[in-house]
């Protein structure tokens, strides 16, 4: 049997992840771990204490009240999270999903999400977390670093989730774009979907040679597949393209340059994850 590990936070991703696995866990079949991380934080570096520049004692004063202030946090955190996973495993149970394993720990995110990834087939994460829900135009610290580690298929949750009725596949004759069309084609989660095919670049040969390699390896689906071959860089003509698709979800290859690269000339894959608002399907 399938299993899909959801991560969930105090954030308003938190009903996105819970609604975009309830749509991916019945398609699959799969049960569902919800996992929730409380980070152990450094009461003292939490605060940017401040405190050497004052006496011994009143140092020592403060860093137990700090102490006191942070347990405090630590325990309303942990209560916050036990909430969170009773009612979110209760929204999947109503929904009709069965098999739900509910999952509290303290630690690093990154780390713990790559450990519990071991034994699931699908990642779903909020596109944001709680500390950056006011940052619109930016994703989640976590999110980059979680995709760049992460060797499962990790899916991002947009803010407002429809039912997805059509995958976009962003297709640019990469390897890791590549692995991403043949996860279109062989998995159930998609099964009944129509399937766009979406090339960036110039309207010349080797551009459309690479469309038309695309849909051969859908040519077996019904309905046949859209293609579409748009002049212009990848991150706006995806972006544009996936505009038009209210009810649709984007599969990419994910980050299939050098992280130096990437920092040089920028990410597609974070773009698009910054600038679609619709679930993101990663793979890698």
């Amino acid at each position: 049997m399938k299993r899909i590990l959801a991560c969930i936070d105090a954030s308003a991703y938190a009903t996105s992840v819970c609604e975009l696995t309830t749509w991916a866990a019945g398609r699959l079949s799969a049960s569902v771990e919800l996992l929730h991380v409380v980070q152990r934080k450094d009461a003292v570096a939490a605060r940017h204490d401040l405190s050497g520049a004052i006496g011994l004692g009143v140092k020592s004063e403060l860093l137990e009240e700090l102490t006191r202030i942070d347990e405090a946090e630590g325990k309303l955190a942990i209560e916050r999270g036990r909430i969170l996973l009773n009612e979110t495993a209760r929204r999947l149970a109503e929904a009709g999903i069965a098999d739900v394993r509910k999952l509290h720990r303290h630690g690093g995110i990154l780390e713990t999400i790559i450990e519990r990834e071991a034994e699931a087939d699908l990642v779903v994460i909020g596109k944001r977390g709680s500390s950056s829900q006011f940052a619109k135009e930016h994703i989640g610290s976590e999110i980059e670093r979680v995709v760049r580690a992460s060797i499962k298929p990790v899916l991002i949750a947009s803010s407002k989730i429809r039912e997805p009725r059509t995958v976009v596949v962003a297709f640019d004759g990469s390897a890791a774009a590549s692995k991403a069309l043949g996860f279109v084609a062989s998995s159930p989660l998609f099964e009944g979907m129509a399937v766009h095919l979406v090339v960036a670049g110039p309207d010349d040969a080797a551009h459309r040679s690479r469309l038309e390699q695309a849909a051969a390896r859908m040519s077996d689906r019904t309905p046949a597949p859209v293609k579409f071959l748009g002049q212009g860089t990848a991150e706006k003509v995806i972006a544009d393209y996936m505009a038009g698709q209210p009810d649709g979800l984007l599969v990419m290859g994910a980050y299939g340059h050098s992280p130096l690269r990437a920092l040089i000339v920028g990410s597609t894959t974070t773009a698009m994850i910054r600038t679609v608002h619709v679930p993101v399907l990663l793979i890698r």
